[in-house]
């Protein structure tokens, strides 16, 4: 809303109006009032979740310091979820379809999250929403993106072509943008595929036996692996919110790495110098991703340990859920097990507890188990390190995760 506003006054000629117009300034606005937001609104809704008597259902399972968090106000995810939107609304291009759809995915994964967390909070049902329920609300957001990226004309790409960088990445740059400008704006499903030189692929060209088939199955193709990406993603994420602060923090840290490489897929002279897919109009996703930011570290100041709040699956799915699409809009998503490292391997842990002690069981006649305890972070646990020594060392390994991401933009 500001964006527009300040439009206007830069058409009537008000000495710096036109500041609005650059992403870094926008960007750097929406850092501050996420963040701000965050730490002001949080205390207010804390406050209203401990008078409604929102508290988080402990089942005892052995855990340190376990039962220590029953009753800590839950459904914090709303925090996260308005930090987001307020600045968002305020300086985005609201009419960008990389923004709205942003938007819905915020908004459709924080309502799935929050019917769960209503269910286990004010039903007493511990099992909260029906598995398959979130598997159909995250497939239905999956097919609304797929369907929106196949039939939305603003959805394009622009491959680029490697150059050998002069004295400075700003000449680099300005060559480049010459030569990028040369080229047109495709729509095809496309990506970049890390650690090969010739990294862009098309998923059409994986159907080439189909013949005249092969452009609608490339894109049925893309729309299952986006159906898919955003599954597992918000799945991972909802998984990794077992301690404090360490699904926040690792979403920080995964969501700077989004913003940076938006930044430079959104600017043609930056994807020239790197080789990459240059995306027109998705600077505005610098914007949001700077939001998420500040949001989630504002949520932090209260979910670090001792928690004075959980974000509950109104947060977690909606933080997996954003991560997801973020890569997807950025074409990025076969960097996701890389960067999102920490999600797939709690994930992953889950799936192995679970299929090896059905497995034994069937074979052996009592079921046994590969991790003391799963998600991973509980094995860790039980094992007897402490809780914010766990969740700093899963900070750590997420940061190595997110410089690697950064590295394969040039490695090939």
């Amino acid at each position: 809303m500001l964006y527009y506003l300040f439009q206007y006054l830069t058409e009537l000629g008000v000495p710096g109006a036109g500041v609005f117009q650059y992403i870094s300034f926008r960007a750097g606005l929406a850092v501050i009032i996420s963040l701000i937001f965050a730490t002001i609104i949080g205390k207010k809704i804390i406050r209203l979740l401990q008078k409604q008597q929102i508290g988080e259902i402990v089942r005892d399972l052995g855990l340190e310091g376990q039962l220590q968090k029953k009753g800590t106000p839950t459904m914090g995810g709303v925090i996260i979820i308005a930090s987001i939107l307020l600045p968002v609304l305020l300086l985005n291009k609201l009419d960008n379809v990389y923004v709205i759809l942003m938007i819905v995915a915020t908004l459709w994964l924080g309502t799935v999250g929050f019917i769960d967390d209503y269910i286990k909070v004010f039903k007493k049902n511990k099992e909260g929403l029906a598995g398959r329920f979130k598997i159909v609300g995250q497939i239905g957001l999956g097919v609304i993106v797929a369907c929106t990226l196949y039939f939305n004309d603003d959805v394009v790409v622009r491959a680029t072509t490697d150059i050998t960088p002069t004295e400075t990445v700003q000449s680099a740059s300005a060559d480049q943008a010459t030569a990028v400008s040369m080229q047109e704006n495709i729509k095809a499903p496309m990506t970049s595929v890390p650690f090969f030189k010739n990294h862009l692929a098309d998923y059409r060209s994986l159907f080439a036996f189909a013949g005249e088939y092969q452009d609608a199955a490339g894109w049925i193709f893309f729309a299952l692996m986006v159906i898919f990406i955003i599954t597992a993603v918000s799945n991972g994420a909802n998984m990794t919110d077992g301690l404090d602060g360490l699904a926040t923090g690792t979403s920080a840290i995964i969501g700077t790495t989004l913003g940076i490489i938006a930044y430079v897929s959104s600017n043609v002279g930056y994807a020239g110098y790197l080789n990459i897919l240059y995306i027109p109009n998705s600077s505005e996703l610098v914007v949001y991703g700077a939001a998420f930011i500040g949001a989630t570290i504002g949520f932090l100041w209260y979910n670090s340990y001792p928690a004075q709040v959980f974000m509950g699956d109104t947060g977690s799915l909606t933080l997996g859920g954003i991560i997801a699409l973020f890569a997807i809009l950025i074409r990025i998503e076969l960097l996701i097990p890389i960067l999102c490292g920490i999600f797939l391997v709690e994930d992953i842990s889950v799936m192995l507890q679970v299929g090896y002690f059905k497995y034994t069981k069937k074979k052996y006649g009592e079921g046994r188990r590969i991790f003391l305890m799963a998600p991973l972070h509980h094995h860790f646990q039980k094992k007897g390190y402490a809780e914010p020594k766990i969740v700093t060392r899963f900070w750590l390994v997420g940061i190595i995760l997110a410089i690697l991401t950064l590295v394969t933009l040039k490695i090939r």
